[in-house]
């Protein structure tokens, strides 16, 4: 019989738990987060299963190994300004993303990185599949987390978002234990989050702009050099227009390549290594340097003897750790380079005359251009990038492996706008251009992406082109293919009395057959003349292209500084 509803009576409505994934996933939503990179496995089961469920809300892209999953985030994130999110399971998919993760933090990348771990019982005993994630891990992260209580994990993850994309940028890592990931929440759970003791600083001290301004009204031959920390602030209109009203000449570091355009009769070229004579010189003979976002790395200073030797040195830069680091700091201005340059601005206005200085850089240009010869009948890798330079007009987004073909990349192709360079910089990582191109196209669907890389890289990576055929992304992928290590093969030319230990192939795959195989276009190109009449066609293509370019193998990067000298003992300056 139907009894009759009572004037008090109501339903109650309980709500199913959710399980750790459970509550993972729907963080990631909260997040913003489209484009997930990764690969599972047993500990993230759960975490899958769960992204199974919601999976209209993501772009998520399984790499064919972890490294491909974290060099891919590290492409989306330098392009897009995103965090890049990657998800891997415990014990080997983890430490497969070691190499990423340093790569990241040194080059003030923000991810985001989830690793699966073996249930909570058993950690510490050598279960199947267990690593110690957060010993391995905690020297090459911004921050590491484990979880161990469900109610946890949302504010957690909202933390480590907060992290990775504020300050100076960088990879965030969240070990979750499987047991978390799988058990319901049977508590309430919280995701505000309040971190007292991680307070960036990002409006600097006006008083120390102040005496910026001060030295700079004193000084002869200013210079600025801008790095990649003008880029992660949005500060490159800015930039421009503070070189241009008080026409001082700017210099890139290898990752700040785009920050300040490449073809700017003001911009003197990159330094360091295998920069150029113009933009060493003027460091060396500098009287007052304003360093804007730059680690003041040895591949840029060479012999600190010699670095920058006369100057007055202001140093702008959002990590304090970084100022007086590695070169003496005399105007140290903690910061945003957007807000510095915005203070900049207001309090320099006004504009001494560096006329003779200028004319002494640009008669420098004038003299010592970067320069090759290109035999007729052999490609070499210089023209190559010089080429598709060209034929792109500069407008591509690159990206490079580790050597040779990066160096010539970042001397030949002019960029002339921020987040179309993607690179390896501080760890100098073999592999990393193919998958970062993935991460690159993803991040900019329209855009026409290039991945030059080295034969000796792309091997390391290859496995990727499963991502291309999968997913007809058109990125087209040019290899300087010298049949060597062609940067270790140059300073065993140069340093080792010719001694070619291990840097020279004997076998090679067939690169063309490679591609085809995955149902992608390959090309192999001998000379000259075949590179210039397919070029355009190539990179016209609709969808993804293998070139296998074949150039001379004895070619070596000039300019250069020698190890142990200054930045004014360049070789190779003329040819």
């Amino acid at each position: 019989m139907k009894l009759a509803k009572t004037r008090h009576e109501h339903k109650t409505v309980t709500h199913a738990p959710k399980t750790g994934a459970e509550l993972l996933i729907e963080s990631l939503i909260d997040a913003n987060v489209d484009t997930l990179f990764g690969y599972p496995g047993g500990a993230v089961l759960p975490i899958f299963d769960a992204l199974f469920k919601k999976k209209q809300h993501f772009n998520q892209v399984l790499a064919r190994h972890e490294q491909g999953s974290i060099h891919a985030a590290e492409g989306y994130a330098r392009v897009s300004g995103k965090p890049g999110v990657v998800i891997a399971t415990s014990g080997p998919g983890a430490t497969n993303l070691v190499t990423g993760i340093a790569d990241a933090m040194i080059d003030s990348l923000p991810l985001v990185i989830f690793t699966g771990q073996v249930n909570q019982g058993v950690i510490g005993t050598d279960a199947f599949q267990e690593a110690d994630v957060m010993g391995i891990t905690t020297p090459i992260t911004k921050h590491n987390y484990q979880v161990r209580d469900i109610s946890d994990l949302p504010r957690v993850i909202k933390e480590a978002f907060h992290i990775a994309t504020t300050g100076r940028k960088g990879p965030v890592l969240i070990d979750i234990p499987k047991d978390i990931a799988a058990n319901p929440c049977a508590d309430s759970y919280d995701s505000e989050f309040d971190l007292p003791g991680y307070q960036p600083t990002i409006k600097p001290n006006p008083v120390q702009v102040k005496k910026l301004k001060e030295a700079l009204l004193s000084a002869n031959k200013p210079v600025i050099l801008a790095g990649a920390g003008v880029q992660f602030a949005e500060a490159s209109e800015e930039l421009i227009e503070f070189a241009e009203t008080h026409q001082i000449p700017v210099v890139n570091t290898l990752l700040g390549l785009g920050t300040f355009p490449g073809e700017h009769e003001l911009f003197l070229g990159m330094g360091g290594m295998h920069g150029t004579y113009t933009a060493n010189q003027a460091m060396y003979e500098t009287d007052m340097l304003i360093n804007i976002g730059a680690r003041f790395d040895d591949r840029l200073t060479g012999n600190l003897d010699h670095f920058a030797p006369s100057a007055i040195v202001a140093h702008i830069d959002i990590d304090p750790a970084e100022i007086g680091k590695n070169v003496n700091t005399h105007i140290p201005v903690v910061g945003d380079a957007k807000h510095a340059l915005g203070l900049m601005k207001k309090f320099i206005t006004e504009t001494p005359d560096f006329s003779e200085w200028r004319q002494t850089l640009f008669a420098n240009k004038k003299e010592y251009p970067l320069w090759y010869n290109e035999p007729d009948e052999f490609m070499i890798g210089q023209s190559v990038i010089d080429k598709v330079f060209k034929e792109t007009n500069g407008e591509a987004i690159v990206t490079t492996d580790v050597g040779q073909h990066q160096m010539w990349s970042a001397q030949y192709y002019k960029f002339n706008r921020p987040n179309r360079w993607v690179t390896s910089g501080g760890l100098g990582t073999m592999g990393f251009g193919f998958p970062s191109s993935i991460g690159a196209q993803l991040a900019a669907p329209d855009e026409l992406v290039v991945a030059i890389v080295g034969d000796g890289g792309f091997q390391m990576t290859l496995q990727e082109l499963s991502i291309l055929q999968e997913r007809r992304l058109p990125v087209k992928v040019i290899i300087v293919n010298n049949e060597a290590l062609g940067m270790v093969r140059q300073w065993q030319e140069k340093f080792y009395s010719e001694r070619y230990s291990e840097s020279i192939f004997s076998i090679q795959p067939d690169f063309v057959k490679l591609a085809e195989s995955y149902e992608i276009k390959g090309v192999k190109i001998e000379n000259p003349e075949d590179f210039d009449q397919q070029l355009p066609e190539l990179l016209a293509h609709d969808g993804p292209v293998l070139i296998d370019a074949r150039v001379l193998q004895q070619e070596n990067v000039y300019p250069m500084i020698a190890p142990g000298k200054g930045i004014h003992e360049m070789i190779g300056v003329k040819p």
